[in-house]
């Protein structure tokens, strides 16, 4: 059932929580920079095939890694926008290593990823 949230900030921590398997936050970082570069690719070289398999890289790691390791349901099936912003949101934590800090804050927990540390 989807849950109650009516804005970003309510969100995040439930899309945190959605997360908590490190191997999942992975597949969303490759599908992320995958979906980007791909998106890129095509705007830049007028290629619209980039354009349309963007989606699917972008979104398939990361709906792999909720059927398969979470055992949840992606949030970009409730909330398309949010979930969006927050997959940016926790790639540039990730890369900042700053996203096993959030985990602690919202999750109480966390199996931190390489560079990600307990800031």
């Amino acid at each position: 059932m989807k849950p109650s949230i009516t804005s970003f900030e309510q969100f995040w921590p439930y899309y945190v929580g959605a997360h908590k398997d490190p191997l999942n936050r992975f597949l969303h970082y490759v599908g992320t920079a995958c979906g980007v570069l791909a998106l890129a690719v095509g705007v830049l070289s007028l290629s619209p095939g980039f354009v349309v398999v963007a989606p699917i890289l972008g979104y398939g790691p990361a709906w792999v890694g909720h059927g398969l390791i979470e055992g949840n349901r992606p949030a970009t099936w409730d909330f398309p926008s949010w979930s969006l912003r927050a997959d940016f949101k926790m790639l540039g934590l990730a890369l900042r290593g700053r996203m096993g800090g959030e985990m602690i804050r919202l999750c109480g927990v966390a199996v931190p990823m390489q560079r990600e540390t307990y800031r």
